[in-house]
């Protein structure tokens, strides 16, 4: 049976580019049905998406991850191809990545960046992406060689199983993470990275969004590694607790008493909150392993590519 294929769109001010990036698309994979999801575009992306021959609807909460989370949620098919609306991936490369995602049984298929124009990629995000790269292999053991590319296939079984909690640009790290947590099957592939068209613009901010996707792996990795992540601050405190409480020690055993009692009271604190951190990281960790077999088995209703 032929795979029923959608290629989702997110959008939002892409009237320059979007009609090329649909028609390219629709050439490379002729069977597939274009959807593109607009987000509250001021110029005329919608009407040329429709001419275009994609199937347009809106998400009026702004945000890419509020657009996945609701492209997610309404379209039913077998595989997944999305993208941006900006021309800038290669929809020529879509046939293998689908077919790469069909013959392995990969739940997902990165297209990974390779850009030869100097105006196609940033100094700025190529610099943010290595060290987002190595943060996530440094908390979650591996990663991708681009984890911010938009250019993704997706099986039914990663995008029904996915619960999309990001409202930015972050969600492509959320789903980067999703992905490495579940230990899903995955891949990745070389794709060719186009210089904007004249008149489409990033929205982008490498700071602003940067220190965004950094804010979402921490969250992440102490929603996900709760024993870790608190063990570390719990360590932090009982060695600044040992470092204003030693000093103390020589005179207690020579006097028997404390000559400066605010600080031995400051040193109990700082390890009370060590011991509440360490022990708050044990239990969460218990509960962050039934979540994950809850997660793994939701995952798991849902037939994967190779399924008969």
């Amino acid at each position: 049976m032929t795979p029923r294929i959608a290629v989702l769109l997110p959008c939002y001010n892409e009237e320059a580019a979007i009609a090329q990036t649909v028609a390219g698309f629709r050439a490379a994979l002729p069977g597939a049905t274009v959807y593109v999801y607009d987000n509250n575009s001021g110029d005329r992306t919608i009407e040329v998406a429709r001419a275009a021959g994609a199937v347009v609807r809106s998400e009026r909460t702004q945000g890419k991850g509020n657009v996945v989370r609701r492209m997610f949620a309404d379209i039913e098919a077998d595989v997944y191809v999305m993208a941006d609306g900006d021309a800038t991936y290669d929809a020529a490369a879509a046939p293998a990545l689908v077919g790469r995602l069909l013959e392995e049984g990969l739940d997902m298929v990165v297209g990974t960046r390779v850009h030869e124009e100097a105006q196609a990629y940033r100094r700025g995000h190529v610099l943010g992406n290595r060290m987002m790269t190595g943060i996530l292999t440094s908390l979650f053991g591996r990663s991708f060689t681009d984890i911010f590319s938009g250019y993704r296939v997706f099986s039914r079984r990663f995008v029904k199983s996915f619960p999309v909690l990001s409202a930015g640009f972050e969600i492509e790290t959320e789903i980067s993470v999703h992905a490495l947590e579940l230990k899903m099957p995955v891949g990745e592939a070389e794709t060719t990275y186009f210089a904007r068209l004249e008149g489409s613009h990033s929205k982008l901010s490498t700071y602003r969004d940067g220190l965004r996707i950094l804010g979402t792996i921490l969250t992440l990795y102490r929603i996900e590694k709760p024993r870790l992540f608190f063990g570390t601050i719990a360590a932090v405190f009982a060695l600044l607790s040992l470092a204003i409480a030693l000093p103390l020690v020589p005179t207690y055993l020579k006097t028997g008493l404390v000559p400066r009692f605010p600080t031995a009271i400051l040193a109990t604190g700082l390890m009370i909150l060590a011991f509440l951190n360490y022990f708050t990281g044990l239990i969460l960790d218990t509960v962050v392993r039934g979540r994950r077999e809850v997660r793994r088995l939701a995952y798991l209703a849902v037939p994967g590519p190779l399924a008969d």
